[in-house]
């Protein structure tokens, strides 16, 4: 009886990874065509978005996931691959902004203040995707972050008709902890995407790219979400996290 039980659980738990691990497989696949190593083969867009990651590791130390990041933005920009840059990250808690920090770096490397766009409401890769298109009228963009993470925000744009493309900077070496943490971050955004038809948390007013922005001089970026708004997003996050830390874990965040 035990024996039996045990045979059809380990026969069980084989299946489910297996089909992980094909769903995986089937995604890389997929969205091959679309993702660039290769700057030099990167077809031309108006607008790259990058999205966003913690600057630092919770113990201080500098992340490579969101220097690379960097360096691929300042690199699409400066060859004219890409005319803008929409930064989307998340700002929910106000010792945190992911977008605000990208923007002072990219400057630091050249890249024209009137040429940076930020989306505060990036919380999650389905959401930055989506506010792309819906929020700031872009369908065709290039989406500048790692391969690993490449290929999900690419499916998940495909799935919703949008003609994304994708430059894939460097990853730091040891990958074996994110990768297998990225599976399972597949499996949620298949969930969200045919199980459960997810929308963003927010979008807010159209915000076309390219046009005309006016920054106010007492602020670091204007928001795509009103200070208002939030204000309301935090109240409904604290719910959730309590914690208020300013850097995140110890990898990469899977969002």
């Amino acid at each position: 009886m035990w024996k039996r039980l045990i045979i059809g659980l380990i026969f069980v738990i084989a299946l489910l990874t297996l089909t992980a691990i094909m769903l995986d497989r089937w995604i890389s696949w997929k969205t091959a065509p679309y993702i660039f190593d290769d700057l030099r083969q990167l077809p031309e867009r108006e607008v790259g978005m990058v999205l966003g990651t913690s600057k630092y590791y919770k113990t201080g130390t500098y992340n490579q996931y969101y220097l690379y990041r960097i360096q691929g933005a300042v690199n699409a920009y400066n060859s004219g691959k890409v005319k803008y840059l929409l930064l989307s990250g998340d700002n929910a808690q106000h010792n945190y902004n992911e977008p605000v920090t990208m923007r002072k770096d990219l400057i630091k490397y050249g890249v024209p203040a009137s040429n940076i766009v930020m989306d505060f409401a990036g919380f999650r890769t389905l959401d930055s995707i989506v506010r792309t298109r819906k929020v700031f009228d872009t369908n065709d963009f290039t989406i500048i972050t790692q391969r690993f993470h490449c290929e999900r925000a690419l499916f998940i744009a495909m799935h919703l008709g949008i003609e994304a493309q994708c430059y894939a900077v460097s990853s730091p070496k040891n990958m074996m902890t994110i990768r297998f943490r990225e599976i399972l971050a597949r499996l949620g955004a298949l969930t969200d995407l045919y199980i459960l038809k997810r929308e963003p948390r927010f979008l807010g007013p159209l915000m076309p790219i390219p046009t005309l922005h006016t920054i106010p001089t007492e602020l670091q970026g204007y928001p795509a979400v009103s200070p208002e708004e939030l204000q309301e997003l935090e109240k409904k996050s604290r719910g959730k996290n309590k914690s208020g830390e300013q850097f995140k874990t110890e990898e990469e965040p899977i969002k």
